[in-house]
C-alpha cells in the first residue's frame, strides 16, 4: 500500500508580483485632496499586492471593506501583514500591529503611521526589485 506524498504547502516567502513603491507624501496629499477616498484605494491596492505576493493575508475586497465598515481594525491589520512579509522572508518584522496605535496621536499620529506602514513596505518591494517610477 503506497501512497504519494501530499504536495507541499505554498511557501509563504512569495512567488507572486512584486507591489508598486508609492511615496507617502503622496498618498497623504492624494488623500486629503480627496476628502480621503484616494486611502480606500490606497488600501484596498496595498491590501491586494501583498496577497497577490504572498498568498497570506486579507487582500484587496476584504481591506477594503474592513477599512469603509470598521476601520479601526484596519490600522492594526495593515501594519501587521506588513511586517509578516519582512518575517516570512526571514527577516525580523520592522513594524508590526502595534503600529496602529500612532492613529491615537490626532493628527500628526496618523501621519506618522502612514509614513511607517508605506515606508517599510516600499523598503520590502525594494528589496523584492520593484524600483520607483
Amino acid at each position: 500500500m503506497s501512497s504519494t506524498p501530499p504536495p507541499p504547502a505554498p511557501s509563504a516567502t512569495g512567488s507572486g508580483n512584486v507591489g508598486t513603491i508609492r511615496v507617502p507624501i503622496t498618498v497623504l496629499l492624494l488623500g486629503i485632496i480627496t476628502c480621503g477616498i484616494y486611502f480606500f484605494f490606497w488600501y484596498y491596492n496595498t491590501f491586494e499586492e501583498m496577497k497577490e505576493y504572498s498568498g497570506e493575508g486579507l487582500g484587496g475586497l476584504v481591506g477594503l471593506l474592513l477599512s469603509i465598515f470598521c476601520g479601526i481594525i484596519t490600522i492594526f491589520v495593515l501594519p501587521a501583514e506588513v511586517g509578516n512579509l519582512f518575517e516570512s522572508d526571514g527577516k525580523e518584522k520592522p513594524i508590526s500591529g502595534m503600529t496602529g496605535f500612532w492613529n491615537l496621536l490626532p493628527i500628526i499620529g496618523t501621519i506618522v503611521w502612514l509614513f511607517k506602514v508605506q515606508g517599510r513596505l516600499n523598503d520590502f518591494w525594494e528589496s523584492k526589485g520593484a524600483t520607483k517610477d
